[in-house]
Order: C-alpha cells, then structure tokens, then sequence
C-alpha cells in the first residue's frame, strides 16, 4: 500500500481532515471526521475496557500471587509551572532545529536526512561546468532515494536522463551525524551551506494565565497526560480504597510544538494519549514491568496488527532516560518508512520513583547510580518540589515507601494510524454483473469498525424499506449502524467495505414471505440467512470475535 492511497481513502470518506482546511491548513494539526471520530473513539474505549475495566488478571511476582486494582483520572491541560519543572520537561524537553538562510525554512536536525554525491554542477550563463561532491537532503519519505534523485539533479541542473551521470557515495544518514554542515544542500535549497548550526527549541506551548501577561503569568500546555497522575497520587490513595499495586489510567490531550511535524497523524503538534501510571512495591516492580510491556504487545495482536509488521524492543542501555530502570517500545512498520525501520506506538517504561520523588524535593538528576537533587552553585535546589509527602504507608505490612512506577504509555492517534494501515487492504471480488473488479476494503477488526452495521432494502418498493427501518432502528440501539436504500445494492456493499463495516444486512423478497435477512460477511464475502428476531443476537456474537 502507499501513503498516499490511505490518506486519500480518508479525506473521501470522511476519516480525517487537515485542520483549518479552507484557510490553507495548519501543519501539524489535524480534525476527525465523522468516521474518523468514530474510529479513534473505539480506540480509545476498547483501551479503556480491557486494561482498566474488565481486566482479571492474577500474576505472581517474587513467588505470591498478586491481583490489582485500576482506576481513572481526567486533569487539567495546563498546570502550576513548577510541575514542568520538577519533572525536568521545562529544562530538558527540547529538539535540535536548523534553519535554512535561503529557504527561511526551519527543520528537526536529527529528521534531516540525505547522501553524498558527485556530479557536474552547470555554471550560470555560460559558464563552465564544475565537478562537485555535496550532500543532498530531503526529510523522511517513503521513497527517501527518489526524493534524493530529484534533489541531486534539481542542484546540479540536470534532466532525469542526466540521472545516471551522478555517482552516489556512501549510505543515506541524518546531517546529525556529520562532522560539517558546509557543503550540505538543504531541503528545497540552490546552494550549499545555508543550514545554520543546530540550536536548541522547547517543545512546549506556552500560554499565559490571566490578564496580566507578565512572567509570573507564564504556563504551558502540558506535553504529557502523565504528570497529573503524579500530582494526584496522594489525593487517589485518600479519597478511594485502592491499595499498591494499583494504577491510575488517563486519556487526554497533549500538545508538543514539533518542529518538522510529519507523516500524516503520526508526529503531529496536538494529541491524544492513552496512559497508565501503575503504582507498586519496589521488590516486585522488575515482574509488573515484564507483566505490563507483554500484556500490552498482546492487546495490539488481538486488536488485529500483523506480527511482521510489529514488533517489541527492548531499549539498549545508552537508550535508557536517566531515571529509567528498563524501557520497551512496541513498534509498527508504518508505509511512509522507509523498508525496516519501525515507528514508536507505545512505550512501556519502568521508571523506579523517579517522578514521585521529583514532586517531592524538586528536579533529580544522575550522580553515578543514584539519582539526587540538583542544586544550583549556592547549594540550594534547582527546582524545589512540593514539599508534600506522597509516600504510601501498607496498613497490613506496617511499611512505608515510595511506590516504584511502570508506565504503559500509547498514542492514540498513532494506534488509530496504525489499524488503518494495517486494515486497508486490496482485493478482486465479483461486482453486482458477478464480473471480477478490484474492491478496495478495511479489515477492522470488529471492536474498532466505525459502522458495525449497515442495513438496506433490496429495492425501494414490497414493504421493503419499512421493513429495512424497523431493522435499522433496533439495531442503531446497540451499535453504530447505517442505513442505504441509494444506488445498487452491489456499489452500496463496496461502499461499505472501503469505510470498514464488517456485516451488512439486506432486506429482500423473502424477507417478505418468511422475515429472513441475508447477512453479508466484510472479509469472506459469505451471506446467510437468519431470522429477522435473531438477527441482534446473531450480530453481537459475531461482533465479539
């Protein structure tokens, strides 16, 4: 499949939407659509029932059987300026960016990626030819080399079919890893040279409380859900009954000002995260670290991504935050990379006690193997916490510690991405004259198809359609479901199957005469017959698997 195929399919069927549209867009940001919403949505809500409502789950680390308890929380997008700074984002939360003098365009440096080539650039009115090796750039692409070939000619202003007099040196890498930037050719530049050296941006949004708008004023919009669950850990053990081990799951928005977002909903400037912060003892935290990366592999599996396609990797220990303790990333094979390399869908982090004891004496930073308060020169803290004490006595052990934390942390736009690529899918079915056409499906899994259903009369006459809306009726009580009486039944099936609808029902002839429904299957193209009174539970039995 190619990128551009999907992000097609979604504009014309109404998945996703660049942002500000009609006003030119706005990069990085992007709108649900009316399919779209409905999709993320039962992202998001089968994420929510399967890791914090209906888990049943019985581990044992260190040899005694363990259960759990999960809980949620819904805070704020901007909080008090000293959470940010505590947690290290205001000092340390930052990309690299270069800019380009000619373009006046700004990029991620680590997202610049190019390749050394010599060819002959053509001098200007007459001039001679002169032979020059450069590094042509491009930002990531699924086709990066052919993005490369046009650069490299655009430069030395050849034709394509000059393209054969250029000699390519040495593999494609990131200008980070360059020891010069002097003769790299940015994107969309003429001239060599004309990237300034990397500098140092803050990814956060900042905002201002109140009218004032002085300094003391200064907030930001948070770049993680996480930390609000930190803040309120004391506030859930005291207000609830649940006891370590236990986790607080949030979903919401965050914001992060990308420099060079990219590739679809993929790395965008405003998202939804999916996050658990799980609350355990300091003994047992190396098992619930192993419980919780595999247990979330397994979810994106039963969910329906392929297992070529995905894959968990363990962090190596250059890799590791400083804070960390072991770290996974479950990754995909998205289309728009280039063949073999994997983006981030989640990371699964065992991040010790790291942030409740930032909360409570200010920003840590490594001293060898332990981690301490950093000071200023005069011996005073950097960044004081809140002085408060967020330890958590057992009652029933008579011990007192702070509690370790594993943290699943996924993107639920970057999932949402993911089930559609995986879904789109290209097949040749018999269309309504049973000759062979191409049919363009998603293969949703059916907990996360944004229509479950969708109901049509055969022919728009017999009693048909009232027959179709009484259907459609009961069963849009249960389930998103859709009804369509436009066209030939044939388009209105390959209709269905490019949003991906896993079953649709036709009211026909028979129905009439016995008050049977034919029940057509997405992805086998199978159709049965049930009775009219059974066909809701027929559906949800099949909606199950």
């Amino acid at each position: 499949m190619q990128m551009e195929q999907l992000t097609a399919l979604c504009k014309r069927r109404g998945f996703l939407f660049q942002s500000s549209e009609i006003y030119g867009g706005l990069n990085g940001f992007w709108d649900y659509g009316p399919l779209g919403v409905l999709l993320k949505r039962n992202v998001k809500d089968a994420w929510w029932n399967d890791m914090v409502m209906n888990h049943n789950e019985l581990i044992v680390p260190n040899g005694a059987p363990a259960t759990y308890e999960m809980t949620g929380l819904d805070c704020t997008i901007i909080m008090h300026p000293q959470v940010w700074k505590c947690s290290g984002h205001y000092d340390l939360f930052h990309d690299y960016m270069v800019d380009c003098r000619e373009s006046k365009k700004r990029y991620r440096y680590d997202h610049v990626i190019g390749r050394f080539v010599t060819g002959k650039k053509r001098g200007e009115e007459g001039a001679p030819s002169v032979e020059m090796s450069v590094f042509v750039t491009t930002m990531e692409t699924e086709n990066t080399q052919v993005a490369l070939d046009e650069a490299a000619l655009k430069f030395f202003g050849l034709r394509k079919k000059d393209a054969d007099s250029l000699q390519w040196n040495g593999n494609i890498q990131s200008i980070s890893k360059l020891p010069s930037l002097e003769n790299v050719v940015a994107p969309d530049a003429k001239h060599v040279g004309t990237l300034t050296e990397p500098r140092e941006f803050n990814l956060m949004f900042k905002t201002v409380i109140g009218a004032l708008g002085s300094d003391d004023d200064a907030a930001f919009l948070r770049p993680e859900t996480a930390q609000g669950i930190f803040v309120n850990f004391k506030n859930v053990c005291d207000s609830t009954r649940v006891r370590v081990p236990f986790g607080i799951a949030q979903v919401g928005k965050s914001f992060r000002n990308e420099i060079t977002p990219r590739n679809f909903t993929f790395r965008s400037r405003e998202f939804e995260q999916m996050e658990i912060e799980f609350f355990c003892h300091p003994n047992q935290s190396p098992a619930w670290y192993k419980y919780w990366r595999d247990r979330r592999f397994a979810w994106y599996v039963e969910m329906g991504l392929s297992g070529e396609r995905l894959r968990l990797r363990e962090h190596d220990a250059d890799e590791l935050s400083h804070y960390s303790c072991g770290t996974a990333d479950i990754e995909y094979q998205f289309p728009f990379l280039q063949a073999g390399e994997y983006g981030e869908l989640e990371g699964i982090a065992h991040r010790g006690d790291f942030d409740l004891r930032s909360h409570i004496e200010g920003k840590l930073v490594k001293d060898g193997n332990q981690l301490v308060l950093e000071k200023l020169p005069d011996g005073q803290p950097r960044h004081r916490g809140s002085g408060k004490d967020l330890s958590y006595y057992d009652d029933l052990t008579k011990e007192r510690f702070i509690p370790h934390v594993i943290e699943p942390s996924a993107g639920a736009d970057r999932a949402t991405l993911a089930f559609l690529c995986e879904a789109y899918k290209i097949d040749t079915a018999p269309d309504e004259k049973g000759q062979p056409q191409e049919r363009v499906y998603l293969k949703f899994h059916p907990r996360l198809a944004p229509i479950k259903a969708a109901v049509f009369p055969l022919v728009k006459k017999d009693g048909m359609p009232e027959i179709a809306t009484e259907i459609y009726g009961e069963l849009k009580k249960n389930f998103s479901t859709f009804y369509d009486d436009k066209g030939a039944v044939g388009r209105r099936y390959r209709r269905q199957d490019e949003i991906g609808t896993p079953f649709c029902i036709t009211v026909d002839g028979q129905t009439v005469q016995d008050e049977t429904v034919t029940i057509r299957d997405r992805d086998t193209l199978e159709q049965i017959r049930v009775k009219k009174d059974e066909l809701l539970n027929e559906l949800n039995e099949r909606l199950k698997k």
